[in-house]
């Protein structure tokens, strides 16, 4: 199985967990954790019918992580990062920036933490949210229109890569995962670069990507893309565990987790995009 960092601490999907939980919820059922037949002893034949005719607990009654229940913790984390990026939208330079150190800081605990907390995954959503406002607002006074663009473009690929995932066409594989963690690196390591020599004023604009073109194409809309692919493969991540964890039939809890992991990628791909789209528009102008 391949591990996402982040989700490789938690036992809800790495190896230490695989028979932590047993088979899942659906061992849950005749006495909630009894065979059918451990919960006969000692029951009257009414107990025995009633016990029967019940309907079969649910992944709520059993504490167990599900589908829906991901879906509606990763919506309401997603609802405080919208609430976040209204406020950060036309706030001074100085909240987006507290913003952006707040998330990093707390990505990295919640990314450390075996057990998660709703709190912090809400607080990082939030912390996020203004500093995905605030340059959203910085980028749509350069280049008007694009916020839009990336906003669409993000819904677009996360659609397309669940609709995959979904059909089973496309699955995480060690290899690929591997090669994911080692493309990571290396695009880390060249943004600092950039970074440096922006600040260096070797490069006026941190949009070129060190000035270069291949074949007229800015060289920061090349490693763009290449990096938009690496951020699917990353939402791919993201469902293949949180198809784990359902499986393995992990506690609640950790729908939390799951919820954390998705917000984080889709941040990462819609910056990503806007950033792509801002190089675009600042070479149509030159």
């Amino acid at each position: 199985m391949a591990f996402k960092p982040g989700f490789d601490q938690s036992p809800a999907f790495n190896d230490a967990g695989r028979n932590a939980w047993g088979a899942g919820a659906g061992q849950q059922q005749a006495g909630w954790g009894q065979t059918p037949q451990q919960a006969q002893g000692g029951m009257t034949p009414e107990q025995l019918q009633y016990m029967y005719d019940r309907p079969s607990a649910s992944t709520v009654d059993t504490d167990r992580m599900s589908y829906e229940d991901t879906i509606v913790k990763t919506l309401l984390a997603f609802g405080v990062l919208v609430v976040g990026a209204v406020a950060g939208w036309n706030a001074p330079i100085i909240v987006w920036i507290i913003g952006a150190v707040a998330g990093f800081v707390l990505a990295l605990v919640n990314m450390f933490k075996k057990k998660p907390s709703p709190g912090l995954v809400l607080a990082y959503s939030f912390a996020q949210g203004l500093f995905v406002g605030g340059i959203s607002h910085y980028y749509q006074n350069a280049f008007g229109g694009i916020v839009v663009q990336a906003v669409f473009g993000t819904l677009g690929v996360f659609a397309v890569t669940l609709a995959l995932f979904a059909s089973g066409k496309v699955r995480a594989t060690p290899k690929a995962t591997r090669f994911f963690l080692v493309a990571m690196v290396g695009y880390l390591v060249f943004s600092l670069i950039n970074l440096i020599l922006m600040w260096t004023g070797v490069t006026q604009t941190a949009f070129g990507a060190l000035g270069f073109e291949i074949f007229g194409i800015p060289l920061g809309v090349i490693i763009g893309i290449l990096v938009v692919v690496m951020a699917a493969y990353s939402l791919i991540l993201d469902f293949d565990q949180i198809q784990t964890g359902v499986r393995r039939g992990a506690p609640r809890i950790y729908a939390w987790t799951a919820a954390f992991g998705l917000i984080v990628t889709i941040v990462w791909l819609y910056l990503e995009i806007l950033r792509i789209l801002a190089i675009v528009a600042s070479s149509q102008r030159n």
